[in-house]
C-alpha cells in the first residue's frame, strides 16, 4: 500500500500535476471499517516532501482538532522548509464523531469547532510570521510560543479553509483563507460563492483575494455504460450506498468530454483550483486518461 502511494504520488508529478492532497483521517470513510489501512496525513507530509521534487502538497483537509494549534504550526512549517517551500495547509472544523470517539476526542458542537478553526488559523499565521507568540482566546492560550525556523514561503503557506456551512464558516473564510474548498453540484456551490461574496463584504476583505477550489471524485470511462460499472465496484459506494445519478450531479462521474463540459461551467464562475480524488489510482492510467483528456483541454 505504501509503495502504491509513493507510485501514485511520482507518477502524478511526472505527468504535470500541480498537486498533491491528502486527507486527514484515522478511519475509512465514509464508514469505519476494520482492517483496512488509513495513513496518517501530516506523516505522508512528510513523506511525500522529500520524495517529490515540484508538486504542492495539501490535505483536504487539517482537523484543527486533533492537533494543538501551535504544534500544528510547528509541524507545517517543518514541512514547508523541508519540501522547499510547497506545503498547502488546508484546515476545517471536523465532522467524523466516530473518529473523535475512537481516539478519544472530546467532540464540541459544530459552532464550538468553528470557534477553535477560527482561532487556529489566527494562531497559525502568528506562529508563522512572528518572533514570539502570546494569544489569549475562548478556546486556547499561549505564552511566550517559539516556532523557528519558520516557513520559507513569505509571507506564509497559503492557508485554505474546507467547508460550505453558509453562517460561521464562510464568515471564517472571508476573513482568514487564501483560499476556499468545498465541493457540490454547480448551482449549490454558485450559491456558496454568493454568501461568502456577502461575508467578504461585511468584513471589508476584497472577494478576489480568495482562491475558488472544488472538490470531486473521478471515476471516467470511453462509455456511461463502463463509468456506471466501474461506479458500482468502487467499495466506497457500496459501503455507503451511495447513488449513481446523484454522484454524477456532483462529482466528474461519466466520460471525460462531460467532465471537461462540467469544469468548464466551474472555471467560467472563477474556480482557480479542482482537487480531484481518483478510486482507481494506484492503476495510474486514470491519472494519465484524466490529464490527457481532460487538463489539457481546459488549460
Amino acid at each position: 500500500q505504501w509503495r502504491a502511494i509513493v507510485n501514485v504520488a511520482l507518477k502524478a508529478e511526472e505527468l504535470g500535476y500541480d498537486h498533491i492532497w491528502v486527507y486527514d483521517h484515522f478511519h475509512t470513510v465514509p464508514k469505519p471499517l476494520p482492517g483496512r489501512s488509513v495513513f496518517e496525513a501530516w506523516t505522508l507530509m512528510v513523506a511525500l516532501a522529500t520524495l517529490t521534487k515540484r508538486v504542492r502538497l495539501g490535505q483536504l483537509v487539517t482537523c484543527v482538532l486533533y492537533r494543538n494549534p501551535a504544534y500544528l504550526a510547528k509541524i507545517s512549517s517543518m514541512v514547508d522548509v523541508i519540501s522547499g517551500g510547497r506545503l498547502e495547509l488546508g484546515l476545517g472544523a471536523c465532522w467524523y464523531e466516530h473518529e473523535f470517539l475512537g481516539y478519544g476526542y472530546e467532540f464540541p458542537r459544530a459552532r464550538d469547532r468553528i470557534g477553535m478553526l477560527e482561532e487556529a488559523v489566527q494562531i497559525i499565521k502568528k506562529m508563522w510570521t512572528e518572533p514570539e507568540v502570546d494569544f489569549e482566546g475562548k478556546y486556547y492560550r499561549l505564552k511566550g510560543a517559539l516556532n523557528d525556523p519558520k516557513p520559507l514561503q513569505k509571507p506564509h503557506p497559503p492557508i485554505l479553509i474546507g467547508g460550505g456551512g453558509e453562517k460561521y464558516t464562510l464568515r471564517v473564510t472571508a476573513k482568514y483563507a487564501d483560499k476556499w474548498n468545498v465541493g457540490g453540484s454547480y448551482e449549490k456551490y454558485s450559491g456558496k460563492v454568493e454568501v461568502l461574496k456577502k461575508h467578504c463584504e461585511a468584513v471589508g476583505r476584497r472577494f478576489e483575494e480568495i482562491t475558488l477550489t472544488w472538490v470531486a471524485t473521478a471515476i471516467l470511462a470511453p462509455t456511461e455504460e463502463e463509468a456506471r460499472e466501474r461506479f458500482e465496484k468502487y467499495e466506497a459506494v457500496r459501503v455507503g450506498g451511495f447513488e449513481y445519478e446523484r454522484w454524477r450531479e456532483v462529482h466528474l462521474i461519466g466520460t471525460p468530454e462531460e467532465a471537461v463540459e462540467k469544469l468548464a461551467k466551474f472555471k467560467e464562475l472563477g474556480v482557480k483550483e479542482v482537487y480531484v480524488f481518483f478510486p482507481y489510482a494506484y492503476q495510474l492510467r486514470d491519472l494519465e486518461v484524466f490529464m490527457d483528456e481532460v487538463v489539457k483541454e481546459l488549460r
